[in-house]
């Protein structure tokens, strides 16, 4: 019942725009996947650095409305590849979706969803708004962060959205 009622929340959101000045007004992403990287190695997107574990998801999508805020987005086995927490989420039980409009350029801009849990099977659901996005947004990308646990890996991407598509809502 929930996974039919996250996705019927998701529909009316699943488009994508590549920039709200060129009239396009929502952003897809049809998949969500794991940052590829070797343990202890930094995999940065503009200035956010990566997780230091690799990570694969099973499943995921989000959208964003670049005028309205409008978020949504939801991750199934989200989990650590390798180390002693391979298999499962690791001590990372928290996680944000973020925005980032113009990645590595001057103007990024890196916006966050509120926090939201990440059970032990490396789920996670959000649908609500992202606040205060640029008229601007150039190239946008998605990804998940780490919000717990409060050591060094705080805000460190884990995942990004894949096959961006854009469209007007």
């Amino acid at each position: 019942m929930n996974k039919v009622l996250a996705a019927l929340l998701l529909l009316p959101l699943c488009g994508a725009a590549v920039s709200a000045h060129h009239g396009e007004d929502v952003v897809r992403w049809k998949g969500i996947a794991g940052v590829i990287t070797a343990q202890g190695v930094d995999n940065p997107v503009g200035d956010i650095d990566s997780g230091t574990f690799a990570w694969t998801a099973r499943s995921g999508r989000a959208s964003v409305n670049l005028v309205s805020g409008q978020t949504a987005f939801e991750v199934e086995g989200l989990v650590i590849n390798g180390t002693v927490f391979s298999g499962t989420p690791g001590p990372v039980n928290s996680i944000t979706g973020t925005l980032v409009c113009n990645p590595g350029q001057r103007d990024e801009t890196v916006l966050d969803t509120p926090v939201v849990s990440l059970n032990a099977q490396g789920d996670a659901r959000f649908f609500g708004q992202i606040g205060n996005i640029p008229v601007s947004c150039g190239n946008p990308l998605f990804l998940l962060r780490i919000a717990t646990p409060a050591t060094g890996a705080v805000g460190r991407w884990i995942a990004t959205g894949t096959e961006r598509s854009a469209d007007n809502d």
